[in-house]
């Protein structure tokens, strides 16, 4: 032994002779001296016959602590197959039993001055047991610096059996610490699931993992981390799903149901430790719990952890952006805006511009025409601070084109919304110009030459947006079918959304299931109308059956659910508005109060039951819905030229008033041919013929290319 501790070759011809072996040397420090003296002071404790057991087990274990130790010195020098070889002609099998037996005794609690407390002289020392599992570790490695990895594998399990059937109920505090037992154990804790993942066997890596994991074996706080950070990560990408064993599965709400609950469950676990400063920042936990969050749609959790997240970590506009993006993914556009004012506001007015934070700025005012404003100005700083990169200046000019355009659908003043429409324009047209593959800035360009009449422009770039985009588009057909129908082309438009209904997403299904509708009430079907919405009905109630509740599934979006009540709503409404013109009073009323117990504070609810007094002549009742609608919305045009409307009837003393409701909603939609043609019938009343030729020939131009349906 000393020869192969020098590094001199050692011949195993012979069995070695020499006593001064680990093995021995760990006798004489219990008692057992290898010296003849010392043997005969003891032989009234100890039979001769075990003495003699001992010697020749002792004799037998030198031999294979020679191997382990040559061959830890093959593979120092990096000769994998010289160590393999020299691994092999050690019988771990033969030793299995006795190392098992080796670490129960030695770690065993035992009373102090107790005679039970002299371990028999057969039991191997845990220096002995620390070799020959390194020994059996280092094989391991060496098949795995050959590319054997299951062999590799295999021979890393073979030393947590031997310690797992040992010590069932894992390690107590303070086994292993005079030895290198608790650090072999350690290693190959950690190697078996990497040989594991290697061999292309992950099943075999996640069972390995978890081995490591269900009981105490003494790993520090940051290589506990380490483990299960590791398994979150198999479980999160490895495609593949395996079920917790049955002695682990607890009957509880939140055991996880699959891989990516339970991945999941750690990387909360993680965070945990993170904020409690039990282990150091990692960014790869973080990043790793925001995509799975993100998957499973928990972005309001997420951004509790990215609260939690110590200073110092991130800086006040990054935390403020990655907490904005939480928010806006869960839907709470408003929380996200707050947050991203403040980076653009006094306090950060010293500090360089956060590019990213002013472009979701910028993006989120873009989807809400009463931020428009404000989407201007979250445009204009980018514009102004980046003039390298061209992709953020396009960006920035295509939210800028689509907020000056949702600005001057808000305005009530003449002259700025031209303003703003002419920069809608321009900003939409740099951004095309520059980057025309965006295919988001041909849908907006479409949408806002649409707005402003011109449809040639419009049908061109509607598409455009379908021709690239890859997947079927519901809003790209269902733009063009409008603009189809703006040009009064209402068969085509049809077309065009049945071709679109074949492929498309659900809540696109629904929207487009309506606008055939519509398209067909406007081709005088009311028969195949009622029809349609019959099948959209029935698509809405069958997708509200009660869906089986997880721990971490994902919600769908408060946007998804409205949109969903809204077509629904919009479907009674119009629905009402059908069975008014055929006289069924009590079909159309049925409907009205279908729609009102979905939405019952919405303006077009109480506007569609003024429509249904109005068509039975009760004027005053239909006066009375109309204030309703109004006061819920005050400015919902068809509300307030309605409301003009019944006034009118109400005699000259009437008209003045019927007059400002007009101008009222020519202010706040100038291309309302409905306005411009009950405003030339005031004037007719009033004797003014020529101002009313005038009211009569734009409504009869607006109204050749108003769409079934607005374009906003």
């Amino acid at each position: 032994m000393l020869c192969a501790c020098s590094g001199e070759q050692f011949k195993f011809e012979d069995a070695p002779q020499s006593p001064e072996s680990l093995a021995t040397r760990d006798f004489s420090a219990s008692g057992l001296s290898s010296r003849t003296g010392d043997w005969e002071s003891r032989l009234d404790d100890v039979q001769v016959d075990e003495v003699e057991s001992t010697l020749k087990e002792a004799l037998s274990l030198n031999y294979e602590e020679a191997r382990a130790l040559l061959g830890r010195l093959e593979y120092q020098r990096g000769n994998f197959e010289a160590a393999l070889q020299v691994f092999q002609g050690i019988d771990i099998r033969g030793l299995t039993s006795r190392m098992t037996k080796a670490i129960v005794e030695r770690t065993r609690q035992r009373k102090p001055r107790s005679k039970s407390d002299v371990i028999p002289p057969s039991v191997m020392s845990m220096h002995s047991v620390s070799l020959l599992l390194e020994a059996i570790l280092l094989k391991a490695k060496s098949l795995e610096g050959l590319g054997h990895f299951i062999e590799a594998a295999k021979e890393c399990k073979t030393i947590l059996d031997i310690v797992e059937t040992a010590l069932p109920k894992g390690m107590s505090e303070g086994i292993g610490e005079d030895c290198k037992l608790l650090e072999m154990f350690h290693k190959a804790l950690e190697l078996l699931p990497d040989l594991w993942i290697k061999a292309g066997s992950l099943d075999e890596a996640i069972t390995a993992y978890r081995r490591a994991l269900v009981k105490p074996w003494n790993l520090d706080s940051q290589r506990l981390a380490n483990v299960q950070k590791d398994l979150a990560i198999i479980l999160l990408y490895g495609s593949v799903e395996t079920s917790l064993p049955h002695h682990l599965q607890v009957w509880d709400p939140t055991t996880p149901k699959n891989s990516r609950e339970e991945a999941i469950l750690l990387l909360l676990l993680l965070m945990q430790k993170v904020v409690s400063r039990e282990i150091q920042w990692d960014a790869e936990i973080m990043d790793h719990l925001g995509y799975a969050l993100s998957v499973v749609g928990q972005f309001e959790l997420l951004a509790d952890y990215v609260e939690q997240v110590l200073p110092g970590i991130y800086d006040r506009a990054e935390r403020w952006y990655i907490l904005a993006l939480c928010y806006a993914a869960a839907g709470q556009n408003e929380a996200a805006l707050n947050l991203l004012k403040k980076v653009s506001g006094s306090s950060e007015a010293r500090k360089k511009p956060h590019i990213l934070t002013l472009l979701l700025g910028a993006k989120l005012c873009s989807q809400d025409p009463k931020h428009a404003r404000d989407g201007i100005n979250f445009a204009r700083k980018v514009i102004e601070e980046n003039h390298q990169n061209q992709h953020f200046m396009v960006q920035a000019h295509k939210f800028l084109g689509v907020c000056y355009g949702n600005a001057a659908r808000v305005s009530i003043s003449d002259s700025e919304r031209g303003f703003f429409q002419k920069e809608s324009l321009t900003s939409l047209n740099y951004a095309a110009l520059n980057q025309g593959e965006d295919p988001e800035v041909m849908f907006s360009l479409s949408l806002e030459n649409a707005v402003q009449r011109d449809l040639d422009a419009a049908f061109n770039n509607a598409m455009k947006y379908n021709d690239m985009v890859a997947e079927n588009s519901g809003k790209g057909w269902r733009l063009l079918a409008l603009v189809l129908s703006a040009e009064q082309r209402f068969k085509d438009a049809e077309t065009v959304v049945e071709f679109a209904l074949d492929e498309a997403a659900r809540l696109d299904k629904l929207e487009l299931l309506r606008l055939k509708a519509v398209l067909q009430i406007a081709q005088q079907q009311p028969k195949q109308a009622i029809e349609t919405y019959r099948l959209l009905l029935a698509l809405i109630h069958s997708q509200k059956e009660p869906q089986p509740r997880n721990f971490v599934r994902a919600k769908s979006s408060d946007s998804e659910v409205v949109m969903e009540k809204t077509v629904e709503a919009e479907a009674w409404q119009d629905l009402a508005n059908i069975y008014s013109r055929f006289g069924s009073w009590s079909d159309a009323e049925i409907c009205v109060n279908k729609a009102k117990s979905i939405e019952f504070h919405s303006p077009r609810s109480w506007h569609t039951t003024g429509m249904l007094f109005e068509a039975q002549s009760l004027y005053r009742e239909a006066l009375v819905s109309f204030s309703v609608s109004l006061s819920i919305e005050p400015h919902y045009v068809p509300s307030i030229v309605s409301t003009a409307r019944i006034l009118m009837k109400f005699g000259k003393q009437s008209l003045p008033i019927a007059r400002s409701f007009l101008m009222n909603a020519l202010r706040l939609e100038p291309t309302s041919h409905e306005a411009w043609m009950n405003l030339g019938l005031i004037s007719k009343m009033e004797g003014l013929l020529e101002q009313a030729a005038d009211f009569f020939q734009a409504a009869y131009e607006l109204k050749l290319t108003v769409p079934v349906h607005p374009f906003t």
